[in-house]
């Protein structure tokens, strides 16, 4: 793995507790010599993680849609900065770039990317892993659902375990260098349902 992509809030939330543990991701990711990509902007988590893993001498791309740039919400001080014509190709781009996934706590946003990516890999369009940074909490309700989604016959408990969901960063990017990929069957190769 060389780049981590991070997906997360232009808010920095209620608690300087997400700020905090984006300042921990930071670090572990400099000192795993991991770079960081992520979409591009300077304000609320997505820029408290990018200016700590500046600060710290990491790597840092982001990725940024021209009409969020043109509001002078893109982060200028980083490693290298694409400004893309639209939000798919944001998307694109940062799954390109990216070796793995991780979603800290977001809004629509994170949560949307968060789930484009974990259908690519139940689909195997990627086999890259993907993880949930829970910080108090944070994610557990959604966990709580999806596992519903289990229960119900919607979603595959081994396609449920594509997803990693860790408190500390350093556990999660641990999940990450242990992972190895694995063909899961999908509903419509299964014939007897």
């Amino acid at each position: 793995m060389k780049n981590i992509c991070v997906y997360c809030g232009s808010s920095p939330g209620i608690t300087e507790d997400y700020a905090i543990a984006a300042r921990q991701l930071a670090a572990e990711l400099v000192t795993q010599d991991l770079g960081l990509v992520y979409g591009g902007g300077n304000v609320g988590l997505m820029g408290v993680i990018a200016d700590e893993v500046m600060r710290l001498g990491g790597r840092v791309t982001g990725v940024i849609p021209k009409a969020l740039m043109d509001k002078e919400v893109g982060h200028t001080a980083l490693t290298s900065l694409h400004v893309v014509a639209n939000m798919h190709e944001r998307k694109a781009m940062m799954a390109e770039l990216s070796d793995a996934f991780i979603a800290m706590p977001g809004g629509i946003g994170t949560l949307e990317e968060l789930f484009e990516v974990l259908t690519w890999s139940q689909l195997g369009f990627h086999e890259k892993p993907v993880g949930l940074y829970n910080i108090n909490d944070f994610y557990r309700k959604l966990h709580d659902f999806l596992l519903h989604t289990v229960e119900q016959g919607f979603l595959r408990p081994a396609h449920l375990d594509l997803l990693y969901m860790e408190t500390k960063p350093a556990k999660l990017l641990q999940k990450f260098a242990d992972y190895r990929p694995k063909h899961i069957k999908k509903w419509l190769e299964v014939k007897d349902l």
